[in-house]
């Protein structure tokens, strides 16, 4: 594999010239948290739209207060900060997803698919996730979107970390080291585009893409353990799973992990 490339603001701007999503970024070498900068900006309405990437972090969030564990120039940790949204943050999650998973999946040219609510998988194996945070200033909806995918990791980076979901790279799926400059361009105009959509498309597109729709599922909710068959997902609601003991439940995001999918 040839060696990876560093982000470079210049390319990226210049290929998202004129549009909402990426037309201004700011890369550090290092930081704590890409989300923790995105929010810094967000005083000002001339930010919508601003990318924050870093070639590490030392305190990535994940979902439920999990980690993301990010080693120099092996990923591709990217926060994006969204002004005055008229949107939920579960629907931006599933929106996001949905960008997320089509944009790997074309540029690696390989199958990604969806784990409600917020990872992405190749494979089976946790490639991606996202954590949306949500601040409302003077009834003004702001959202900053964190992605991180791993994409140059090795096999032996993943040995010692305490995941919960086996994690992969794209340079293990393919065999090769990508331009991370062109997926974060590929995730941005991705996103982009499926923040202009309706949620009927949205929602089509993530059973498309779901790894749990038609399959035998368990999670985990509210401290309890449930089991049945997914049978899709409700924008604002959350995922609909019927039962093994017969009756529908909608699970919600906030208080469910996807515990085992059969």
């Amino acid at each position: 594999m040839t060696e990876p490339t560093i982000l470079d603001v210049d390319t990226i701007e210049a290929a998202r010239t004129g549009t909402r999503l990426g037309r201004r970024v700011v890369v550090f070498k290092s930081t704590d948290s890409t989300n923790d900068i995105a929010w810094q900006y967000a005083s000002n309405p001339a930010h919508d739209g601003l990318c924050v990437l870093a070639e590490s972090q030392h305190k990535g969030r994940g979902r439920r207060g999990r980690s993301w564990h990010s080693q120099p120039g092996q990923s591709i940790l990217a926060s994006i900060l969204l002004l005055n949204e008229d949107i939920d943050a579960e629907q931006l999650t599933l929106t996001t997803a949905v960008a997320a998973a089509e944009a790997i999946g074309k540029f690696a040219n390989i199958p990604a698919r969806i784990k409600w609510p917020n990872d992405i998988l190749i494979n089976g194996k946790k490639l991606a996730g996202i954590l949306v945070e949500k601040k409302t200033i003077v009834s003004r909806h702001n959202f900053v979107i964190g992605i991180g995918i791993n994409c140059h990791q090795s096999r032996e980076a993943f040995e010692n970390c305490d995941l919960k979901l086996p994690a992969t790279s794209v340079a293990i799926e393919t065999g090769q080291t990508i331009n991370r400059n062109q997926l974060v361009c590929e995730l941005l105009a991705s996103l982009e585009h499926w923040l202009s959509v309706d949620i009927e498309s949205i929602v089509h597109r993530w059973q498309q893409l779901s790894a749990l729709l038609g399959r035998q599922i368990t999670v985990e909710s509210n401290n309890q353990t449930y089991s049945g068959f997914c049978r899709g997902i409700d924008p604002a609601e959350g995922l609909i799973v019927q039962l093994n003991t017969g009756p529908v439940k909608i699970f919600p995001a906030g208080q469910t992990t996807i515990q085992s999918i059969d």
